[in-house]
């Protein structure tokens, strides 16, 4: 995995952790992240939910910001929760932040995508109850795919958004700099927001971006690149660290291909 030469573009903190990761599988990475977590204000909403937690036969937790600040909300709200009800994760990344706070949390292995988590037995165990309400605690305006399906089978389906995703504040060309000056070889997004905002900031500078590998973490982001142009595309089946290891080590940097 030596050949590999990839930019990273989550929040600043979750960049950190997998640059050390990617090193210590011999993985040069550049970070540059493309989206900042912003909390939102606490509101009368928020507040009915979480005191009335456990009305919820399940409880959906879509992504690491969203566990950190749920289980805040959880210590504000439930020095001790109902830990017998079961909590679900779209990936294990998530899981395990909700895991390691005591919670009773499943999620996929087959993917870190709504669609695994559709499939998860346990999920269809939890629903199999009288007047099944899910809630979801997500950041603002985010997937409904989810929702829509539970909604469809005839299950309440309740939000609980804790923030907003930005896009920090690059300077002109960075993106194309940062890909130069490290001789980057492959682009990792984490979500369809985070490729959104790659495209954004390459601005004129797309077409070169497209010529190189891009990781992503599931079907939906993949055709959404596909859509934007990108030519070499690899779908992690997750957003995880392991999910991308797996995914480099089954793949030849391009050049190397083409040099076989």
């Amino acid at each position: 995995m030596t050949g590999w030469r990839l930019l990273l573009t989550r929040p600043t903190e979750e960049c950190a952790a997998l640059a050390a990761t990617l090193a210590e599988a011999g993985v040069h990475s550049a970070s540059l992240p493309l989206l900042s977590i912003e909390p939102l204000p606490e509101t009368p909403a928020q507040h009915a939910m979480m005191r009335e937690l456990d009305r919820y036969c399940a409880v959906v937790v879509v992504s690491k910001p969203a566990a950190r600040l749920g289980i805040e909300l959880l210590n504000r709200y439930w020095p001790q929760p109902p830990f017998a009800q079961p909590w679900f994760s779209v990936g294990a990344a998530t899981g395990a932040i909700l895991r390691d706070h005591g919670l009773d949390v499943s999620w996929p292995d087959t993917g870190d995508d709504s669609e695994a988590l559709l499939a998860l037995p346990r999920l269809s165990e939890a629903l199999a109850v009288p007047s099944p309400r899910v809630l979801i605690l997500r950041g603002e305006g985010g997937r409904e795919f989810f929702a829509e399906t539970l909604r469809g089978r005839g299950v309440p389906v309740d939000f609980l958004e804790l923030y907003r995703r930005n896009l920090p504040s690059h300077p002109p060309g960075a993106l194309p700099a940062t890909i130069e000056a490290e001789r980057l070889n492959g682009l990792v997004v984490s979500s369809g927001q985070g490729l959104q905002s790659l495209r954004e900031l390459a601005a004129d500078a797309w077409p070169e971006m497209v010529e190189l590998t891009l990781f992503v973490p599931s079907p939906r982001v993949a055709e959404m690149a596909r859509q934007l142009g990108a030519k070499r595309i690899v779908d992690c089946r997750g957003a995880g660290a392991a999910a991308l290891l797996t995914a480099l080590r089954e793949t030849a940097p391009l050049k190397q291909r083409m040099e076989m």
